[in-house]
């Protein structure tokens, strides 16, 4: 472009310094704004249900972050990115149903990972039952099917969940090697 006289517009390097620094502003706030829709999604529950929530943005972040550099793998990132989408399925579900402001411990393998939980002799994914106590440690949740993968999420027990558990194994053995009186 030529002005009358040979020189470029005055306004040029102000466009150039627009296109090239436009994206850097517009996308980080267009990342900013899909986060806020995002935690306004999560305004319907409580303090501890968002902590959650929040914690596992901030995981996929730095997952996000690590496939960035290339630090790790594209299978590795998928699997634990649909790992995290599941436990956020998982948390609203449950914070849904028990319009509660609190969440037991999650864990969510694969399953290839049940050893991960399990150790050596870990349960067979299709014989597992929602509900079912595991170990006197976990109760089975359900499987959260993301993208091609399933996961099998668990609640981790509290110490009194678990210690009541054992409790009552404690005493049903008593009652069971306890030997019957004679009746005469």
């Amino acid at each position: 472009m030529a002005t009358h006289n040979g020189r470029l517009p005055a306004l040029l390097p102000l466009v150039i310094i627009g296109v090239l620094v436009g994206p850097c502003v517009f996308i980080p706030a267009r990342a900013s704004q899909m986060n806020q829709t995002k935690h306004q999604g999560d305004q319907e529950f409580g303090p501890v249900v968002r902590a959650y929530l929040g914690y596992l943005n901030n995981e996929q972040e730095v997952v996000d972050d690590r496939v960035s550099r290339r630090e790790v793998s594209a299978s590795y990132y998928r699997h634990n990115s649909n790992r995290i989408k599941a436990l956020r399925q998982m948390a609203i579900r449950l914070a849904r149903e028990s319009h509660n402001d609190y969440l037991p411990e999650l864990e969510a393998v694969s399953a290839g990972e049940m050893s991960l939980l399990f150790g050596p002799q870990p349960p067979a994914p299709a014989r597992l039952k929602v509900g079912e106590i595991l170990r006197n440690t976990f109760r089975y949740l359900g499987p959260v099917r993301v993208a091609s993968e399933v996961f099998y999420l668990f609640a981790r027990l509290d110490p009194y969940e678990q210690a009541e558990l054992n409790e009552k194994a404690v005493s049903s053995k008593a009652e069971t090697a306890r030997p019957e009186k004679n009746q005469r």
